[in-house]
């Protein structure tokens, strides 16, 4: 993946089940170039997972459970395709085939699931297309 530029530096969701969610995201999140980069084995285990060796994405074992929506940067379609079959093949339940999202914008190429713990997962391919999201700013 290329170098893209950063407004988060990471974020982290707690899990029920570590394990699951473990498996889960190691599969799910492969297709859009992420490995798993951390490990913490303590009272509440936590892994971080990212691309490049960064950890932009963090699971916690035993905090409070919400349910979050969390939309991955794709470099293509495919790789949003991929990531949904993943996501479905590791447990996910499907919350929107991969397609275009011309609400959003005509180049806006998306999929998305639930995760073992209802979470909202996307991966997004923007394209050129400009955002039609909410109203310009004044």
């Amino acid at each position: 993946m290329g170098e893209r530029p950063r407004v988060i530096d990471h974020v982290g969701v707690g899990v029920r089940d570590f394990e699951q969610s473990l498996d889960f995201y190691g599969s799910a999140l492969g297709p859009l170039g992420f490995e798993r980069v951390a490990f913490i084995d303590a009272d509440n285990r936590s892994a971080g997972f990212g691309v490049h060796g960064r950890d932009d994405f963090w699971i916690h074992e035993g905090r409070p459970v919400g349910r979050m929506h969390i939309a991955f940067d794709a470099e293509s379609h495919e790789a949003v395709d991929a990531f949904h079959a993943a996501a479905l093949a590791a447990g996910g339940r499907d919350n929107g085939a991969p397609g275009l999202r011309t609400q959003y914008s005509d180049s806006y190429y998306a999929a998305f699931v639930l995760d073992p713990n209802g979470n909202n997962i996307e991966a997004v391919f923007h394209g050129d297309a400009p955002s039609r999201k909410g109203q310009q700013p004044r």
